[in-house]
């Protein structure tokens, strides 16, 4: 049986999998990485607008991306 700690990153990678996957969906709709962008956040802000204002949101979002930066910042772009 899993550890609560182990549950959590199970349920994380199904859910990372998961976005992965309506992310090739979304791009095989839209060739325009900004239409996909906008897309993404809005799916953000509708998975917590019956609970929190936008501003709290924001700063959801605000969070999550400071916690990704230094997975992806130390990476050379794709093809380099």
């Amino acid at each position: 049986m899993a550890t609560p700690t182990e549950q959590n990153f199970f349920d994380y990678k199904n859910a990372e999998k998961k976005a992965l996957e309506i992310l090739a969906e979304m791009k095989a709709a839209s060739p325009k990485k900004v239409d996909i962008e906008l897309a993404l956040l809005v799916a953000i802000f509708e998975l917590h607008k019956r609970e929190l204002p936008a501003e709290t949101i924001g700063a959801i979002i605000q969070g999550h991306i400071k916690q990704l930066l230094p997975h992806y910042g130390t990476k050379p772009p794709a093809g380099n």
